[in-house]
């Protein structure tokens, strides 16, 4: 029997097309089933950059929405760069797959809002060009925009090596009958032949606001920090998975006592915290959060069962549960095995409490 989430909760699966397949085609088989609608979209993100002094390239990439027939949004799906094995980095562009890049996140923003992710590789920067009264000009595959002045603003490329293949399902946030929810994403993406990456992680987005009261907080780093190893044998995390850490060690060092709000964002300042860490707690750590209010949750292996995804959600559920519980998250037993089922003890203890 599948556990029943309480939270409301987004969810982040990735995934990976089979050969001659992509994203493109699960969004409008998922539209499909239900009667409604693909629109592209951006999705923003980075990758490291081989230009000199230049240390990554902001890029965006096509995405698509899929919607309801009464337009609610049913899911995105979007590349993920860290997805790489099985992927030929030599194989060509498919038309009509292209990218934009950039390096300063301003442009990035104002490009997404004037460039057509279901335009054409040709045109796509067209609309940014009029902004500074120029026109994109072509090298070879590559279509770039400059200023009058002649700095580049942006380059448009084909999308090679297989990068339409990666398939970040990405849910909005459900409130309710989440394994129906989820099983309506990933029975038809298996049907299509999608499997789980190598790296794949399930990432799971929670409401930030019951964890922004300092002692809430503080035993979020604890349960993080104090019971990591513990936490990633109990949910099976992918040794695989790229972009995940521990917390910085001024943040842990922080809540050894009973830190402050102020000071548990002083010591994240310090510790150069970012959202690739085993658990993002940036969104927390500013009273205006740039992207949503969520603590997001990134030590999930991948999937493409629903049961099973729900089944790890429930078990982190609980023990953020225990977090919202003022007395602070104990230190793990030494041995891992007495670790782990101290790890039950606690989500025992949140269930108890509901």
């Amino acid at each position: 029997m599948t556990a029943r989430l309480r939270r409301r909760i987004g969810f982040e699966i990735e995934l990976m097309a089979p050969p001659g397949v992509n994203r493109r085609t699960l969004a409008f088989d998922l539209a499909g089933r239900c009667g409604g609608t693909v629109r592209p979209v951006w999705h923003h993100d980075s990758e490291p950059s081989l230009v000199p002094g230049l240390g990554r390239f902001l890029h965006l990439t096509q995405a698509f929405e899929v919607r309801r027939p009464d337009g609610a949004l049913l899911c995105t799906l979007a590349d993920d760069v860290t997805l790489l094995a099985g992927l030929d980095p030599a194989a060509p562009a498919l038309p009509g797959w292209f990218r934009i890049l950039t390096d300063d996140r301003r442009l990035l923003r104002l490009l997404a809002a004037r460039c057509d992710p279901g335009g054409s590789l040709a045109g796509v920067l067209n609309p940014a060009a009029e902004l500074w009264g120029t026109e994109a000009r072509r090298f070879g595959l590559i279509h770039r925009l400059d200023d009058a002045g002649g700095a580049t603003i942006a380059l448009a490329a084909p999308l090679t090596g297989e990068r339409e293949r990666p398939c970040e399902v990405i849910t909005p946030p459900l409130a309710a009958d989440h394994h129906k929810a989820l099983a309506e994403l990933l029975e038809p993406a298996r049907e299509l032949g999608f499997t789980v990456p190598q790296e794949a992680a399930v990432h799971l987005h929670l409401d930030g606001g019951p964890f922004r009261e300092p002692a809430a907080l503080a035993n979020l780093v604890r349960l993080f920090a104090y019971w990591r190893e513990p936490l990633r044998a109990l949910l099976a995390t992918n040794p695989a998975c790229r972009r995940l850490a521990p917390l910085p060690e001024q943040l842990v060092a922080a809540v050894s006592g009973t830190p402050t709000t102020e000071e548990l964002r002083q010591a994240a300042k310090d510790g150069g915290l970012t959202k690739f860490f085993d658990v993002n707690l940036t969104q927390l750590m500013t009273d205006t959060p740039p992207v949503r209010d969520t603590v997001e949750i990134r030590i999930l292996p991948g999937g493409i069962e629903a049961g099973a995804i729900v089944d790890r959600s429930a078990l982190v559920e609980l023990l953020l549960e225990r977090c919202l519980d003022p007395a602070p998250v104990p230190q793990p037993p030494a041995d891992t095995a007495e670790a782990v089922d101290g790890l039950l003890e606690l989500a025992a203890e949140a269930l108890a409490q509901r």
